[in-house]
């Protein structure tokens, strides 16, 4: 059975809750972590449906997305791997991909790990 869509409120109240990490506050509790980087990889999913990248943000969660081939066993051939806050930043257009890459921040294996053009997916003012 497929997930129902992300409810665009939903995310931003979830994200919205970790903002104050992102500005240089203290971390949220890892019930709010966890849903704003949950329902953010859930919209990334929806956004870019298909199979051919895989983006991990551990402890929290993992997605396919981005059409193109469908990748069925081993370790994908397309990875994006990246912390929380990192997400969670590039999720809200605070950090851009090319400065998460050139900062080390993600690492980001395959041809078509490239995330540039999803990117961000929520923006605060």
């Amino acid at each position: 059975m497929p997930r129902k869509g992300v409810d665009p409120a939903e995310l931003r109240t979830a994200v919205e809750a970790a903002l104050p990490w992102l500005d240089g506050g203290d971390q949220p509790s890892r019930p709010v972590l966890a849903a704003a980087v949950r329902l953010s990889l859930r919209t990334l999913e929806q956004d870019a449906p298909g199979h051919t990248v895989e983006v991990r943000v551990p402890p929290f969660a993992a997605v396919q997305c981005v059409e193109g081939p469908r990748h069925t066993r081993g370790t994908p051939p397309n990875v994006v791997e990246m912390a929380p806050r990192t997400w969670l930043l590039l999720a809200t257009g605070r950090l851009t991909w090319a400065e998460a890459l050139d900062d080390g921040l993600v690492s980001a294996s395959g041809s078509r790990a490239d995330l540039s053009g999803l990117l961000p997916l929520v923006r605060f003012q």
